[in-house]
């Protein structure tokens, strides 16, 4: 049985099909992550990565091509069952939260066991739990526009791993959390993917929060320009790695 928990083929994006302003993002991309693995997506701005990120977590629809998630390709799905197959498998982390405003924290954090029916005392003890691992215990009766943006970051990590995703889509996931936070984070994701094999699939410009993967991928232009697996690397090493495949981009960038 195959173990790979998402595999792309010819993966095509067009925006703006049939008019002045067609923009291909993504060119025939193939992919494949296997169950376990903790992949970071680096690139350029504007180069493809959240929106390929998008087209592979069921949140956007590609032109062309295929994506299949655990054996099932996701194009054949409704919306209901994309929905159901989101809350039961998925988790999500973005940088500008998608907290609900009408909603407390807590709230928020529970919508995904509520949507699978959970009992309330279950749901409030892994919210207490993982609140209390995050530091929001205090906020959790608050309202996202009573919160700071480092606060929401939080609330929207907890809300991401209480339903125990099979595989986390995060895009940018530090991106409004300060240096003492962000290393939290990672070590949880990175705790999550080497002890309950938790598949990550991340995107980041940062070097350093990349390091913490176990296989980079560099997006520019639209196409996976290259690979970059860690292997028996030291996380030093790994990173130094990663620095100079940016610097090289960048330097090549400069010269155009």
């Amino acid at each position: 049985m195959s173990n790979h928990v998402l595999e792309v083929m010819n993966l095509k994006k067009v925006y703006g099909i049939h008019t002045s302003n067609e923009f291909e993002a993504l060119h025939d991309i193939n992919f494949i992550c296997d169950q376990g693995e903790f992949i970071c997506i680096m690139g350029p701005s504007g180069s493809g990565k959240s929106t390929f990120i998008n087209n592979i977590s069921t949140i956007d629809n590609p032109t062309s091509g295929k994506v299949y998630i655990q054996g099932t390709e996701i194009r054949t799905m409704s919306s209901n069952e994309i929905g159901k197959f989101r809350y039961e498998n998925l988790g999500f982390i973005f940088q500008d939260f998608n907290l609900l405003d009408s909603h407390t924290i807590y709230e928020n954090i529970a919508m995904p066991l509520s949507l699978k029916k959970i009992k309330p005392s279950i749901i409030n003890e892994k919210i207490q739990k993982l609140a209390k691992n995050m530091n929001i215990e205090t906020l959790l009766k608050k309202y996202p526009h009573e919160c700071s943006g480092g606060q929401r970051q939080r609330a929207a990590i907890c809300r991401a791993l209480v339903n125990d995703p099979k595989i986390i889509i995060a895009d940018e996931p530090t991106g409004n959390l300060d240096s003492v936070n962000s290393n939290e984070l990672l070590k949880t994701l990175q705790q999550l993917n080497q002890e309950n094999g938790v598949t990550i699939i991340m995107v980041s410009h940062d070097p350093l929060i990349a390091s913490y993967s176990s296989r980079l991928i560099y997006i520019k232009d639209g196409r996976i320009e290259q690979t970059l697996e860690r292997k028996d690397l030291t996380q030093e090493k790994y990173f130094q790695h990663i620095v100079e495949i940016n610097a090289a981009e960048s330097k090549e960038a400069l010269h155009q």
